[in-house]
């Protein structure tokens, strides 16, 4: 489970809570963008999610129910490639559109792994492996949790995450154009999880170029990363 949100109002921000259960994760600060790391039983650790300096967001929420649609095919490319290139900066937002518009992207198999990645101008693109993708230019607000947006509510599942998406939604309406990080923490403190425990919420100020985050879920030990 995990919840992204992007708001584009006097300034970009984006926000992301990482909803984890029995898996070890840490937050890594580089020179070039801080990162949430999974610690992979083959490959080591991973760097999945979080903020480069460049302005770029990357987010993976899984889909709920799973989707066959989604398994590999010897056509297609992994959603993790294309996110962990935009995170690292091997490419950037519109080389990932483009890979998008004109190849097949798919999951690990028996997983559905969605994409909500964000640029500096606060352009976001959605992708669902196996359904499609959508596109947003520069969107007042836009939110995604662990439903497909092809399919919204006509499939069900436990944790799917319509209730956080419409109580995101809600707060969201509410906010004025002055939308700050303060802001998007309130939300992600509403919308956080225990059964499937939330373990990391981050915050990119894009327009001021600083990354906010806490770890399980101790909203008054924030901390912050400021790019150059």
């Amino acid at each position: 489970m995990c919840t992204s949100i992007v708001v584009n109002r006097a300034k970009t921000i984006v926000g992301w809570n990482l909803d984890l259960l029995d898996m070890e994760h840490r937050v890594t600060v580089a020179d070039r963008g801080v990162y949430i790391e999974i610690n992979d039983a083959k490959e080591g650790w991973l760097p999945l999610f979080g903020a480069n300096s460049r302005g770029d967001f990357v987010g993976m929420p899984t889909a709920w129910p799973y989707d066959s649609r989604s398994d590999p095919s010897e056509d297609s490319i992994n959603v993790i490639m294309l996110d962990t290139d935009l995170l690292l900066g091997k490419k950037d937002f519109s080389e990932i559109l483009d890979t998008v518009l004109k190849k097949r992207v798919c999951s690990v198999p028996g997983l559905t792994f969605m994409s909500s990645l964000s640029d500096s101008k606060g352009n976001v693109l959605h992708i669902v492996p196996g359904q499609g993708y959508k596109y947003y230019e520069r969107p007042d607000h836009v939110v995604l949790t662990n439903f497909s947006p092809f399919k919204n509510d006509s499939e069900t599942h436990p944790w799917m995450g319509l209730d956080r998406y419409m109580k995101a939604e809600s707060m969201l309406k509410e906010k004025n154009e002055d939308f700050d990080a303060e802001n998007c923490f309130d939300i992600l403190k509403t919308v956080s999880q225990e059964v499937c425990p939330t373990v990391v919420s981050m915050v990119y100020d894009v327009s001021d170029k600083t990354v906010y985050w806490c770890e399980n879920r101790n909203w008054h030990e924030v901390k912050k990363r400021v790019f150059e």
